[in-house]
């Protein structure tokens, strides 16, 4: 699972094709949730947990999540395996891990170009003052 894009998408393409653009808006929608992104991250750091191990780890009831779960698994994100009373779930693709890094990082890049701005926008005041 640690690999991602067995088949590297072709990104030389001048445009995305409308079915390819509608299925990544629905995958993106999936993952649009902060509940559902905390339970991802649960999962990059294990092979799988159970739903009442997900739930004391997002500090939400076994309800909740299960319903969180059940969404991630039906958009093709998770994968879920019955271990007696119990169920645990796995990511399927270590893209999902790579997409959270990457979107990770995303934010800490806008944050330093927020601050970045910010300080340039205070010298430029401190020079016309001047």
């Amino acid at each position: 699972m640690d690999e991602c894009c067995s088949q590297k998408p072709n990104y030389n393409d001048s445009q995305l094709s409308q079915e390819k653009a509608t299925e990544l808006e629905e995958m993106f929608k999936v993952l649009a949730n902060d509940t559902r992104l905390k339970l991802l991250v649960l999962l990059c750091n294990t092979d799988e947990m159970s739903v009442t191990e997900l739930a004391v780890g997002s500090g939400m009831t076994v309800q909740a999540v299960s319903g969180h779960l059940q969404r991630l698994t039906l958009g093709g994100i998770l994968a879920y395996q019955r271990h007696g009373n119990h169920v645990h779930y796995r990511l399927i693709d270590g893209c999902v891990r790579s997409l959270l890094e990457k979107g990770l990082c995303l934010l800490d890049d806008m944050e330093q170009a927020k601050i970045k701005e910010k300080s340039s926008a205070k010298k430029k005041s401190v020079t016309k003052r001047k």
